[in-house]
């Protein structure tokens, strides 16, 4: 099994919102799936911005930059649009939304001595630039460092943005793109597992479907890790071979694996998970094995 090399890595997929104003929070806090109202200056946030049907049209990894400015890092093929739907929403509130990722440099972190091993979503600032620690991979620790952009990255040895997007994969903590929009809700990402729902919080665009899913037992489907000999794209159907009609799943995230093949985090009908195999594109595609995920998840209430 290959070990996750140490290093840093550019994240050019990445790119950065900024909320700021008086209501910046408090904007935030009734959009997203996660508790804004309460961000300390020491936290971040994982999020899910979803449609009125609770599927998420994006996710966030957010942090308070300043007591009035909050920084959102989503996927940048959805940054855009996403930053047209949330300002449709602002209404009288005292918050704008603006694009900032020219405004920073983005680097994943990846290994001891260079990631910080804190609890995910821990946040540290060291003058201009701030440490997000992440959910590891193998065992390794893994963060994203953001400072102005200019700022001269951490030291350390590099590492290819191609290893870090199997970093993330083997993390299993997914990042919602283009090819998923509107195609789940957070819990078939396992988001509630990893840090992405606040249960507690008041409402939000899909909060009724999202609790609903959540609370009454009727969640089936789950994310899960997957690898096969042939490249995945997000996006890609797969199919149980029990069933050559309907797919069973979704591929969410791949990444080459270093050994050959790809690895996926994929979202899957619980019954799919059984017996039987699964399969990309058709029942008699290209064969897909599960791994263990690296993380519990919660048990539905």
């Amino acid at each position: 099994m290959t070990t996750l090399p140490i290093g840093i890595a550019p994240l050019s997929h990445l790119g950065v919102i900024r909320a700021e104003g008086a209501d910046a929070a408090k904007f935030l806090h009734g959009q997203l799936t996660q508790d804004f109202a309460l961000l300390g200056q020491d936290q971040a946030r994982l999020a899910a911005f979803c449609n009125a049907k609770g599927r998420m049209q994006a996710s966030f990894i957010g942090f308070k930059s300043s007591p009035t400015e909050i920084l959102l890092l989503c996927h940048r093929d959805l940054l855009a649009p996403t930053l047209k739907r949330l300002s449709m929403f602002v209404m009288r509130a005292k918050a704008k939304l603006t694009d900032a990722t020219a405004d920073f440099a983005l680097y994943g972190l990846v290994g001891e001595g260079i990631a910080p091993a804190q609890p995910a979503w821990t946040l540290a600032s060291a003058g201009d630039a701030t440490t997000i620690a992440l959910y590891p991979a193998d065992g390794q620790a893994r963060a994203l460092w953001i400072a102005p952009a200019q700022t001269p990255p951490p030291a350390g040895p590099a590492l290819s943005p191609e290893l870090w997007l199997w970093s993330e994969v083997r993390s299993g903590v997914a990042t919602v793109s283009q090819p998923i929009f509107e195609a789940l809700v957070p819990q078939m990402l396992n988001y509630e597992s990893v840090g992405g729902v606040n249960f507690k919080k008041g409402c939000y665009p899909g909060q009724e479907v999202v609790a609903r899913s959540q609370f009454r037992g009727t969640l089936k489907r789950r994310a899960a890790i997957g690898h096969a000999d042939l490249a995945m794209l997000p996006g890609q159907e797969i199919f149980h071979s029990s069933d050559a009609e309907q797919p069973c799943g979704v591929v969410v995230q791949a990444a080459a694996a270093p050994e050959g093949g790809w690895d996926a985090i994929v979202s899957l009908q619980l019954a799919a998970m059984q017996d039987g195999s699964l399969h990309l594109g058709a029942a008699d595609g290209a064969a897909l094995s599960l791994l263990p995920l690296p993380y519990e998840l919660l048990a539905d209430i």
